[in-house]
């Protein structure tokens, strides 16, 4: 099993001052590797298609509409599934969590992948590395710490791999899938129903917490 994960919003809760109302952190799950290759494939086509370079990045807050658009429509004939979490932070109340930007950070990374009720099991999880090194080093050891088993007994995670985004289009992936979702969440602009609308199909479970 194949996991990439990424974020959309921010971790800070000075929202009048400019943070997102919203966290999400989204999950692209792949049950068989060769699905995955097929699906990267497809988005590096894609990419060529829309005469961008080679090292153009899909990210949801910088690609125009018509490039989310053809993005979404052409992964979701792929097989593999989304679980996200969408953290609501005015329903967000924990001290550590409101003042702690890497502590709220590596709790909804873990709130998403330890309730997923036995849909993530021994996967090798892969996501963005745009943190400090420390910091990467830190969370990497916090979660095979903490989710060595699910509680179903089986191990959640069998690897953990912090990568470069650029290099990886399944983390675009996931990035298109985070910004879709928060967009849709936050309800403030018109086009968010549409992007939604495609991904549907592909949706396991959003959690919405708080």
């Amino acid at each position: 099993m194949l996991v990439f994960l990424d974020d959309s919003g921010d971790p800070g809760f000075k929202i009048k001052k400019g943070s997102s109302p919203c966290f999400v952190i989204a999950l692209v799950i792949f049950d068989d590797h060769l699905e995955a290759e097929t699906c990267a494939v497809e988005i590096k086509k894609l990419r060529r298609e829309l005469h961008l370079s080679d090292q153009f990045e899909f990210k949801f807050s910088k690609c125009s509409a018509v490039f989310r658009k053809a993005f979404l429509t052409r992964v979701v004939s792929y097989k593999f599934r989304v679980r996200a979490i969408v953290m609501r932070k005015d329903a967000i109340y924990s001290a550590e969590l409101r003042e702690s930007k890497e502590s709220f950070y590596r709790y909804a990374i873990r709130m998403v992948l330890q309730h997923s009720f036995g849909t993530i099991k021994k996967a090798r999880l892969k996501m963005d590395g745009h943190e400090d090194r420390e910091f990467r080093r830190e969370l990497q050891a916090y979660l095979r710490r903490q989710l060595q088993v699910s509680r179903e007994g089986e191990p959640i995670l069998e690897d953990v791999r912090i990568v470069d985004s650029k290099n990886n289009v399944l983390i675009q992936l996931a990035d298109m899938v985070a910004g879709t979702l928060r967009r849709h969440a936050e309800e403030e602009k018109k086009d968010a129903i549409e992007y939604r609308t495609i991904l549907q199909k592909r949706i396991e479970d959003v959690w919405n917490f708080g």
